[in-house]
């Protein structure tokens, strides 16, 4: 595992090749994007996605670190603000090494946003 995540058939199939703290992370924020609202999993550019009307959230776990992105990330900054823009959209991604702490609240309040933002503004990879 690289700059990308394990390659993978399905959700389920990425967490099951992770491990250590990484795994436990994922599993973590992947149940409290569930628990947070009604998102589609599934695998996308071996990222782990949610849609939502489009594409809405991201877990990427790499080498060292694992991503928490999201299309509308700009806009969640208020939510949290150590989402840091990436990309000249509305993409912003929350950066975790292993020591970084974030709580299945934090998670599940950004993930409600995120969901909210895509019914109320639509698919953001649908460019006018």
């Amino acid at each position: 595992m690289a700059m990308m995540g394990p390659a993978a058939e399905s959700p389920d199939a990425y967490i099951a090749a992770l491990s250590g703290w990484q795994r436990e992370r994922c599993e973590m924020m992947r149940a409290a994007i569930m628990d947070a609202a009604p998102f589609e999993e599934t695998i996308k550019w071996t990222n782990l996605v949610f849609m939502a009307d489009g594409p809405c959230i991201l877990i990427r776990a790499e080498e060292h670190r694992v991503l928490l992105g999201f299309w509308r990330g700009k806009r969640l900054r208020e939510v949290d603000p150590r989402i840091k823009a990436s990309g000249k959209y509305e993409l912003g991604n929350l950066v975790m090494v292993e020591g970084t702490e974030v709580t299945p609240d934090q998670v599940a309040r950004l993930a409600a946003e995120a969901h909210r933002l895509n019914a109320e503004l639509g698919n953001p990879a649908a460019r006018t």
